[in-house]
């Protein structure tokens, strides 16, 4: 399996890049109070900081809102996942605990203010691209049944996270859908972290390791690290 980004992708966003942590081995299904309690501290240290600052001039969460608007994507109506995530945690010091993975990610997250994705690979088909959309193109809703007939069709010409079944994530790093989201029975996951080489990179490589680190120690796992940038836009992820 391979992860790959495409080049019209690198056309639009020459500076684009991915850190990436592929893990197996995961426990996910035992009760980890630490990964709980990293998240609590996470969201009230964003919490405390965030009252001084505004969220939309914050240079991780700006970079994304400029992407988005070059996109003709309206960041305000489709806010990238992390605007989302700290507009979220400026209100309230407060945030529901999910599993042991996720609470992980949502922790480096919101600590280095950079997108993070978690995809179960054992649910997804073939390589993975981040690509535009293209005619035919479907995407199931997080919370769905999974039935076909509640499978969104994509307009072409969007970006997404895509395997050879069906869109992954619609708006690039807006919404993940259903069908690779994490459960307590997921052991093998695919973390994507996205950014841009003059803003967010050192971000992305310093969530990387952390999110590396903690899923060893707390989880267990074994770890793999990757990054994709215009000069490398495609890597092998399976072991």
């Amino acid at each position: 399996m391979q992860f790959i980004v495409s080049k019209e992708i690198f056309d639009k966003f020459p500076d684009f890049c991915v850190a990436v942590v592929v893990a197996e081995g995961i426990n996910n299904k035992d009760n980890v109070e630490e990964t709980k309690n990293l998240l609590q501290e996470s969201v009230q240290n964003a919490h405390n900081k965030l009252q001084e600052e505004n969220l939309k001039e914050k240079a991780e969460i700006a970079a994304w809102r400029e992407a988005f608007r070059d996109l003709n994507i309206n960041p305000n109506k489709y806010p990238s996942s992390i605007e989302a995530l700290l507009k979220r945690v400026s209100k309230k010091p407060e945030f529901p605990s999910i599993n042991n993975t996720v609470d992980l990610v949502n922790t480096v997250a919101i600590k280095h203010c950079v997108p993070m994705g978690a995809h179960d690979l054992d649910k997804m088909k073939g390589d993975i691209y981040i690509r535009f959309s293209q005619e035919g193109d479907v995407f199931t809703p997080f919370g769905s049944d999974e039935q076909e007939d509640e499978q969104e069709q994509v307009p072409p010409g969007e970006p997404v996270y895509a395997d050879e079944m069906e869109v992954r994530t619609r708006l690039w790093i807006w919404r993940q859908g259903e069908k690779a989201k994490i459960t307590t029975d997921s052991t093998k996951i695919f973390f994507p972290i996205d950014g841009f080489k003059d803003v967010t990179q050192q971000q992305i490589l310093a969530a990387r390791e952390e999110l590396r680190e903690k899923l060893q120690h707390c989880l267990e796992a074994h770890c793999r690290t990757y990054f994709i940038d215009a000069q490398n836009p495609a890597i092998q992820i399976n072991g």
